[in-house]
């Protein structure tokens, strides 16, 4: 018989695919209004670094979709090397940089154009706030210790609190396009600290807690390195993925729709002509 776990994997694969297609056309449409635009503008480099950041988060994405798996558990759905935690981490890594890259820049442009110091301020901040959280994964995946996916996901919860607060001010002195974009950006925003809030943080902070009253012994960094290059356990029953499934599904999802629409924001340059236009 089929599982529901089953029928998930086989959903955000297809989903994978369809984002592939998304990001396809998006590129297109970028390059047509480009090729159509009569002046120089100053943040089309800019542009074309958050199009280029949004293709390796959606193939990245695209490659945990095929090959979910969870890493201090050490589950996933398919039998392979490239299921393994050193790999998938690797790949989780590379993509989450260059999601808070594409944020970072396009925040930045926005804190320029609009001459808002804190929307400057915190785009400086991201990268490295989220080049730390990175650390903690790995830290976590290595040693199976969940303090450190606590702090990962704190860390990116205390990012879009930030982008929350920048994205307000710039509201405040936007119009039109601008406004109607900030108030989209900012309602996913807020409905992601709530859900890191809510549900991610608590239950890493549960998994923690647990492990501290079984006196779980944790691996040490070299040996949870050897350990992270083997094949995982393969696991379809829905015990071991049900908490996985809700962050996943909309990571893979939801996530890469903003990652690939990024590029579309209108211009925060009222002298400029929009590449959105």
């Amino acid at each position: 018989m089929i599982s529901g776990v089953q029928i998930w994997w086989v959903s955000i694969s297809s989903i994978a695919v369809l984002n592939i297609g998304l990001w396809i056309l998006s590129a297109r449409l970028f390059n047509r209004r480009r090729s159509n635009l009569p002046i120089q503008l100053s943040n089309y480099a800019g542009r074309r670094w958050i199009l280029g950041l949004s293709a390796v988060y959606t193939l990245g994405c695209a490659f945990r979709s095929v090959v979910p798996r969870v890493d201090l558990e050490r589950l996933c759905l398919v039998d392979s090397w490239v299921s393994s935690i050193l790999v998938g981490r690797s790949v989780a890594t590379i993509a989450e940089l260059c999601f808070i890259a594409q944020c970072a820049i396009l925040l930045h442009e926005a804190g320029k154009g609009q001459q808002d110091r804190l929307a400057v301020n915190v785009a400086v901040l991201l990268v490295p706030i989220v080049v730390i959280a990175e650390f903690c994964s790995w830290y976590a995946a290595l040693s199976t210790n969940y303090l450190g996916s606590v702090i990962e996901e704190s860390l990116w919860m205390i990012s879009g609190c930030l982008l929350i607060a920048s994205f307000a001010t710039l509201w405040r002195r936007a119009g039109g396009r601008q406004r109607r974009f900030l108030e989209v950006v900012i309602m996913f925003a807020v409905g992601y600290v709530i859900f890191m809030a809510t549900v991610d943080v608590p239950m890493h902070v549960t998994r923690w807690q647990a492990d501290i009253l079984t006196g779980q012994a944790y691996l040490t960094l070299g040996a949870g390195l050897k350990d992270a290059a083997q094949n995982c356990l393969v696991a379809f029953d829905w015990r071991s993925w049900r908490e996985e499934i809700p962050w996943m599904t909309l990571y893979f999802t939801a996530a890469v729709w903003l990652s690939i629409a990024l590029a579309h924001a209108p211009g925060f340059r009222s002298n400029e002509v929009l590449i959105s236009k």
